[in-house]
């Protein structure tokens, strides 16, 4: 079964728990590694200016965000993105945690009307 290494085990704090709960359970079913979860504001601005992100503000400010990867990272296999936002989705649901994946940002199912893919980045709803 596949774990968290120390890296992303680190990328997890600060975090909110629920969120980390999900992440705990993804990583019991597929490998994956944690890129970055509570961001500051200075790099917040740094990633809107490079035009990796589109927002000024972004929930990984306040410990509800994290970007992950299924690992090995293959950029070019949207496929296996997909089935992780899926899972991550699927759990979150019978964990009673409302999530929003950046590969279907309105949570209607349908993929194809996103405007900005962001496949790493999953996020708390309110």
């Amino acid at each position: 079964m596949p774990k968290f290494g120390k890296r992303s085990r680190e990328r997890l704090k600060g975090v909110n728990s629920k969120l980390v709960n999900v992440c705990n359970e993804l990583i019991k079913i597929m490998d994956v590694t944690i890129i970055e979860g509570v961001r500051s504001e200075e790099r917040q601005k740094e990633l809107l200016a490079k035009g990796a992100t589109k927002v000024k503000y972004s929930k990984h400010m306040e410990g509800k965000a994290v970007d992950l990867a299924p690992y090995p990272i293959d950029w070019d296999d949207r496929e296996r993105f997909h089935y992780m936002g899926g899972m991550l989705r699927g759990i979150g649901q019978q964990l009673g945690i409302k999530l929003r994946w950046g590969g279907d940002w309105d949570s209607d199912g349908e993929i194809k009307d996103n405007n900005f893919d962001d496949l790493v980045h999953v996020e708390m709803r309110d």
